[in-house]
């Protein structure tokens, strides 16, 4: 019997994939998206900056940076729940995601509710898979900024799944 992989080598690996992941999306890294994972669930943070000021006035977070917050939280967690299994079974490893990134799905379309002015502070969100099938996918989305209880926008989005190797030779 193989012992089991120490916690901290599993921990490192998951984090390195997450990382693959997210520097496959330029702009999360121009808007300073980053992301903590508990085991496998994800949470999308956008630090605040000066330049995601939309509104000096009020001051609120430009509604296109939210926008895009939301979708690329609602991307990465539906690539992230994508790869899990062969992530977790060794089918890949953090190096082959490095090397050959996955491909991302592609948005179709994604409506955002504005429910409140961004504040000029961190923004948290966390993305639910709600359907994820071979060739189309359903994700909601909820962000929020001190209290979890009080969003500030939520979304839901709808996008092509990437074909795999066997998909592409059906069609």
């Amino acid at each position: 019997m193989t012992a089991p992989e120490p916690v901290q080598a599993v921990k490192q690996r998951r984090d390195r994939a997450l990382a693959s992941l997210v520097s496959a999306v330029p702009y999360a890294q121009f808007l300073g998206i980053y992301f903590e994972r508990h085991g496998d669930e994800l949470t999308a943070i956008l630090p605040y900056d000066d330049k995601l000021i939309g509104n000096p006035l009020l001051p609120a977070i430009h509604g296109g940076v939210i926008a895009s917050f939301l979708e690329v939280a609602a991307i990465i967690e539906l690539s992230w729940a994508t790869i899990w299994p062969d992530l977790e079974a060794g089918r890949i490893t953090p190096e082959d995601m490095t090397q050959n990134l996955p491909r991302l799905p592609k948005t179709i379309d994604f409506t955002v509710d504005f429910l409140r002015s961004g504040l000029p502070r961190d923004g948290y969100a966390r993305a639910r898979v709600n359907r994820s099938g071979r060739r189309y996918a359903s994700v909601h989305v909820e962000a929020w900024q001190d209290n979890r209880a009080r969003l500030f926008a939520q979304a839901t989005g709808h996008f092509l799944m990437p074909q795999t190797g066997q998909d592409a030779r059906d069609h």
